[in-house]
């Protein structure tokens, strides 16, 4: 009996199983109110999952002029301000879930900087992380490290989530739940224990 022959056909079957594997392990996208695939770069509010939870995400000057702070209107009728997505491999069009993006408000304001989110350090008062503007764009490394953040199903809904540890291997980073600290009658978001729960709603405007 010819032993490469036999060999051969095993073999052949391990070759289709890997390169069937990434199908098997198929992203999965996030998707809208309207139950379509969230695109990048593309306008869309985010609202809480759960009625009576506040409005849409907006920007405001919260301890000092600049940079502002990603924060929730106090009001369900308040759409807050359109945003897009951008992951981090800029040639997909669709986000998926557990996708490392930049998220940036369609928006301009008074402070020269960008309106790209990212995670800020350490306040001095609260000891808390707020989520500010002012990121940098793109350029995986060290110095954008604060910018990347994730979406993952969370329920009914979905949560955001910092945490890079693959965008910069030689950073420490503490994981944690992007959610809501009210303080002074105004909503900021902020690296929480309990995350805000959303859902991603198209922008008309």
């Amino acid at each position: 009996m010819n032993v490469t022959k036999c060999l051969k056909f095993p073999l052949l079957i391990l070759f289709f199983i890997l390169i069937s594997f990434p199908c098997l392990t198929r992203s999965t996208p996030v998707l809208d109110t309207d139950g379509n695939e969230v695109q990048s770069n593309t306008k869309y509010n985010v609202f809480p999952l759960e009625r009576g939870n506040g409005g849409g995400l907006a920007l405001s000057a919260k301890d000092r002029p600049c940079p502002f702070i990603v924060m929730q209107e106090n009001y369900e009728s308040s759409s807050g301000l359109p945003l897009k997505l951008f992951p981090l491999d800029n040639k997909q069009q669709v986000v998926n879930l557990s996708t490392y993006l930049n998220i940036v408000f369609s928006a301009a304001t008074i402070c020269v900087q960008s309106t790209v989110w990212k995670l800020g350090g350490v306040d001095e008062i609260t000891g808390r992380r707020y989520v500010s503007s002012g990121g940098i764009m793109g350029r995986p490394g060290v110095h954008s490290v604060d910018t990347w953040f994730k979406i993952e199903k969370y329920g009914n809904g979905y949560k955001i989530v910092w945490c890079p540890t693959n965008v910069c291997n030689t950073c420490k980073v503490v994981c944690g739940n992007v959610g809501v600290f009210v303080e002074n009658g105004k909503r900021w978001l902020g690296l929480s224990d309990v995350p805000l729960v959303v859902v991603f709603k198209r922008s008309s405007t």
